[in-house]
């Protein structure tokens, strides 16, 4: 070896020793999940500046150490926060050869082997959905899906728009209540409008009402406007919510609507012969979001657009001036690239491929049945304790819940402001990083199972350190 590959090599060795330790570091209780510091107090403790000159790889090392202390531990299994904890090591490893050999994905030339495990997952992912004749892509997370999904839909419809534009088209889209805000950014994106975005009535447990949504669609029609689009969602962000796709597409087959499912969140439940009948019906969908970034714990971002008719892709999102790129060959039906918005694009696939040969069918299984037994676990706490409140019973991951006051007298608006406050303390002690979320003008603490390391013991004491807090916030009110 030569001199400077020494140096790379060490520098190397150094940085994984890093990565080992906060890895490590994450899965110590004795470890806060978070050094919360204000943006000015971090700022004056980070070394941010650029220089002209530059400096060596030597000096990188303290730099990704500070990075790593003030970074959030969202492998700790005190990381609650999000709807994504944990952390793989076959996919970090998946990274890490992704980003040395540093490719991309417009063409099989390019990127051989990546396109061959791309489509091998593309096509496993469409098996479980139910789109035995599918195509797909890796896109850059669950909102660029859901965008993909309702531009696939508004390509079926008006093909000719991708030349005329919207013209005087009116197109009407339908999304729950409760639905991911992606939509409105998908509207916009689209020329569609968000105003032509019907957020249609959801019931108690934050599912869509199907019987709302198909008068929404007809009180469309007796405007003069274009329905085209129905998004549904398997797990809902804040309730955990799975629509029911049967109902929803008896509707949407008797209008002509496009079924776009959310699966972002939820779909992964397809791997438990347990818990998969909460997406009955999604082989009745015509485009589907997966996100294995959150439940199946792949690193950020690895998400995926699944279409159950082949070719749209590529109508879609082809265009004009690919001839440098796009080559007729032996190998030209195997190009991803005219079936993707993008033209550089990462080779996500590896690490989730990785993932899932290591796993297998049977480990992701194990992996989402474990996580409803401690959701089960969690919510019989929360019915043992008077001062807690359920908000919904769950179907899902997601544990929705509130302090409540022994001083029955206490205001609802002031229960909102105990509650805030004991979650916003939580994550200034970097005991627990867990969120909060507004419902029916209620705020609610909401628990979101993702990590497979979480135990029945974190439980415990999470619930044990809100009522500590909870008790201290009630006690400035009273």
């Amino acid at each position: 070896m030569n001199e400077i590959s020494v140096e790379v090599a060490n520098i190397c060795n150094s940085v994984l020793e890093e990565i080992i330790n906060y890895l490590q570091e994450s899965q110590d209780m004795n470890t806060k999940v978070i050094e919360l510091k204000s943006a000015e107090t971090l700022r004056e403790k980070l070394d941010l500046t650029l220089s002209e000159t530059g400096i060596s790889l030597a000096e990188l090392l303290p730099l990704i150490k500070s990075y790593l202390q003030y970074s959030v531990k969202t492998s700790s299994p005190r990381f609650l926060n999000l709807l994504f904890s944990g952390f793989s090591v076959p996919g970090i490893l998946g990274e890490m050869v992704a980003s040395a050999s540093n490719t991309t994905m417009h063409t099989y030339d390019v990127a051989p082997v990546a396109t061959l495990i791309e489509l091998e997952l593309i096509q496993n992912l469409n098996k479980l959905i139910g789109f035995p004749s599918g195509e797909g892509l890796m896109v850059t997370g669950g909102s660029n899906a859901n965008l993909i999904g309702m531009f696939c839909a508004r390509h079926k419809f008006v093909p000719e728009v991708k030349y005329n534009g919207l013209e005087n088209n009116q197109l009407i889209a339908f999304v729950s209540d409760q639905a991911h805000y992606s939509y409105l950014k998908a509207t916009n994106l689209l020329g569609i409008g968000s105003k032509n975005l019907i957020q249609v009535k959801s019931d108690r447990n934050g599912c869509l009402i199907p019987s709302e949504l198909e008068s929404e669609i007809i009180q469309a029609l007796h405007n003069g406007k274009t329905p085209f689009f129905v998004g549904a969602t398997a797990g809902t962000t804040v309730l955990g919510a799975f629509d029911n796709l049967p109902s929803i597409a008896q509707v949407t087959q008797k209008y002509g609507l496009w079924l776009h499912v959310d699966g972002a969140w939820g779909a992964p439940v397809l791997f438990s012969e347990k818990h998969r009948n909460l997406l009955a019906g999604s082989e009745l969908a015509d485009s589907f979001t997966w996100d294995a970034h959150k439940l199946m714990g792949v690193p950020l971002i690895c998400s995926a657009i699944l279409v159950k008719d082949k070719g749209i892709l590529s109508q879609a999102c082809s265009g004009v001036g690919t001839d440098y790129l796009f080559h007729d060959d032996e190998n030209s039906s195997y190009n991803l690239g005219e079936m993707s918005l993008q033209c550089g694009r990462k080779v996500d696939a590896l690490k989730f491929w990785l993932c899932w040969k290591y796993y297998g069918n049977k480990g992701y299984q194990a992996r989402v049945e474990q996580l409803f037994e401690m959701a089960k676990y969690a919510v019989d706490l929360l019915h043992s304790q008077k001062n807690l409140e359920l908000i919904i019973e769950p179907k899902f991951l997601n544990i929705c819940f509130r302090y409540i006051p022994q001083n029955s007298h206490i205001s609802a608006e002031i229960i909102n402001q105990i509650n805030l406050d004991i979650r916003n303390e939580l994550i200034r002690s970097g005991q627990v990083f867990i969120n909060y979320a507004s419902y029916k003008d209620q705020i609610l603490i909401r628990l979101i199972l993702a990590n497979p390391e979480i135990k029945k013991a974190d439980l415990d004491t999470l619930f044990e350190n809100i009522l500590i807090q909870g008790k201290k916030s009630e006690k400035k009110y009273v």
